[in-house]
């Protein structure tokens, strides 16, 4: 059984920053990808950025690029996603995926095979 486990979220003021990580087990990160969603209350799932093992990444947001950060540790079968200089818009659950496709970075990470229940980030003052 594949699970995927975010962890990381909370509650912080604007133009704090917080590093979510996501483990997966029962699965071996050594192919495919690993990418990082969110929704906020109201809205439409946004897809974010994927990596995968070999370190390639590919952000889906590009308004987000120059703050947030993705990373990975393969060998933990662990990604990261480092946020900066959060703003009330970046309210939201975050999710974390994985899928094993050789082709997954030209797929948006919200829709991978294997996804977790989310961790929630507030920014507020």
């Amino acid at each position: 059984q594949v699970l995927v486990m975010e962890s990381g979220g909370g509650s912080v003021q604007p133009g704090g920053s917080l590093r979510l990580s996501c483990v997966v087990s029962g699965y071996t990160f050594s192919t495919g990808c690993m990418g990082w969603s969110r929704q906020a209350l109201g809205k439409q799932r946004e897809a974010i950025a994927a990596i995968t093992p070999g370190g390639m990444s590919r952000f889906f947001a590009d308004s987000l690029e120059g703050r947030f950060a993705i990373s990975q540790d393969s060998a933990k079968n662990t990604i990261y996603l480092q946020m900066d200089n959060l703003a009330p818009d970046d309210t939201a659950m975050y999710y974390c995926a994985a899928d094993s496709d050789s082709y997954c970075l030209y797929s948006l990470p919200n829709t991978y095979t294997y996804s977790g229940q989310g961790t929630q980030v507030t920014v507020s003052s």
